[in-house]
């Protein structure tokens, strides 16, 4: 452990601050670009340190008060120190950074990113955890409980819940998801409102004179659901059978959802036509939404899109350097039209990112 002055060059993605010490970088969480602070070196590697801040001694401009008494100690939001309009600069060049480091994409085409309207009270559900008489979250960098009355971040519904939940006695230990509503047990976005935007987005991004949506990872058809106007046939596939149960509900004769493995995409799709007696076509006048988790695609699914070789791709990610990965890959088959971030998570250090890419005439 030593004390050392330091100052900050960038926030990286994942929320630190980005110093340099004799060559070496050193990571400070709390911390703005531009400001001078005290920090206490706690991990030393070959080509990296971490440090905890002790003391700012030139601060940002950008630097505020958090409104959240437990930030700083709780594990769930990075950025509560920094203005919102910087934590939306901040978002939006670790995105391009990540595509121009990871994905090698020398000339970037970013669109401004699309900001939450709520920057706090978004959350439209929370998973608190339960241990020993404890409710919170988990601490930062720890698997210790931090024993919380309420989440800044998260809607008044979901405050209530956990108000509740507290005043139980002998509450069992375990995990609990609270929600503004007592919905569907299936994957859904945690902020509405961006959640929208995002929906707006897709739309605004598919071509017209569509026929054949294919909507990898689909869900319970968040996606597939708003476009049905824009094309002859939808087909739908995710691992989740209790979501696509829930899209199947009240589903038009030109859907298809189909419970299986995402890599089975031209499997999945030849199957859909088959089962409609219709000659499979999903090259030409075809959209592929591919939303996976934050791993990003598999090779197999990289593989699968490469030679299935949709007109059109759009690719929603929670990940920017899987994304970036991803899309590494998939520049010898697809041009990259547009790259949109969105601000899903205010105050924290995640971002959800959408690429649209079309497909490159062959050689």
């Amino acid at each position: 452990m030593r004390l050392c002055e330091l100052r900050i060059e960038d926030v990286a993605f994942g929320g630190k601050g980005v110093a340099r010490e004799q060559g070496k970088a050193v990571f400070v969480p709390y911390t703005i670009e531009g400001e001078v602070v005290s920090a206490e070196i706690v991990r030393e590697k070959k080509q990296f340190a971490e440090a905890e801040l002790v003391e700012v001694k030139q601060s940002s401009p950008d630097r505020v008060a958090p409104e959240c008494p437990y930030f700083g100690r709780c594990g769930g939001c990075a950025y509560q120190h920094i203005d919102y309009q910087d934590q939306l600069a901040i978002k939006w060049r670790q995105v391009r950074e990540a595509l121009q480091r990871i994905g090698k994409l020398k000339d970037v085409p970013m669109r401004p990113i699309i900001p939450s309207p709520n920057q706090y009270a978004y959350r439209n559900r929370i998973t608190v955890h339960a241990q020993d008489g404890v409710i919170g979250f988990f601490r930062r960098d720890s698997h210790r409980l931090l024993d919380i009355d309420r989440c800044p971040i998260s809607r008044e519904e979901v405050n209530r819940s956990l108000a509740a939940l507290r005043e139980q006695k002998n509450v069992r230990d375990g995990h609990y998801t609270l929600r503004t509503a007592s919905e569907r047990r299936v994957f859904s976005q945690v902020n509405d409102e961006v959640a929208g935007s995002l929906q707006d987005l897709v739309i605004e991004l598919v071509p017209p004179n569509q026929k054949l949506l294919i909507d990898a990872y689909c869900g319970s058809g968040f996606f597939a659901k708003a476009l049905l106007n824009k094309f002859e046939r939808v087909i739908g596939i995710d691992w989740d059978r209790f979501a696509i149960a829930a899209a199947r509900e009240n589903a038009s004769e030109k859907e298809t959802y189909i419970a299986g493995d995402v890599q089975g995409v031209e499997a999945a799709v030849s199957a859909a036509f088959v089962s409609n007696q219709t000659q499979p076509r999903a090259s030409a006048a075809t959209t592929l939404i591919v939303d996976p988790p934050a791993t990003g695609l598999t090779e197999g699914v990289r593989n699968a899109i490469i030679h299935l070789a949709p007109e059109t791709v759009i690719y929603v990610s929670c990940n920017p350097p899987t994304l970036a990965r991803d899309v590494k890959e998939f520049q010898q088959r697809f041009a990259i039209n547009s790259i949109t971030p969105l601000d899903m998570f205010p105050q924290t250090a995640e971002i959800e990112v959408v690429a649209h890419l079309r497909a490159m005439p062959p050689n």
